[in-house]
């Protein structure tokens, strides 16, 4: 990418881990950027976790509650959570209204 570049929300990819709405706008060598929207009450697929790399959730709308297999991290809007390289994590909607985190990896895939 030699220029700024913007991507549309209808041109990220999109899929569904679980229940969990993913969009990616951007998967390279250096980093990943994307979201995830969970409807209350749902949990969102098992991520492995990133060997490697470390992920950042930021918690945009909504309220949420990221398990890493030992601990449960509370995120509401405006909240952010480092993830450490090859921690498993996931998403749950603990509110009432859906719940959108924001994250970002690097290094990337």
């Amino acid at each position: 990418m030699a220029t700024p570049t913007v991507v549309r929300r209808r041109d990220a990819r999109a899929f569904l881990d679980g229940p969990e709405l993913c969009r990616e706008y951007l998967s390279e060598q250096r980093m990943w950027f994307g979201s995830s929207t969970l409807q209350p009450g749902q949990t969102g697929g098992l991520d492995s976790g990133h060997p490697g790399s470390v992920e950042v959730f930021y918690c945009a709308e909504g309220h949420a509650v990221v398990a890493d297999g030992t601990l449960h991290h509370e995120l509401e809007a405006g909240d952010a959570l480092v993830i450490p390289p090859g921690v498993p994590h996931t998403i749950t909607n603990v509110g009432s209204t859906p719940v959108v985190i924001v994250w970002a990896g690097a290094p990337g895939a």
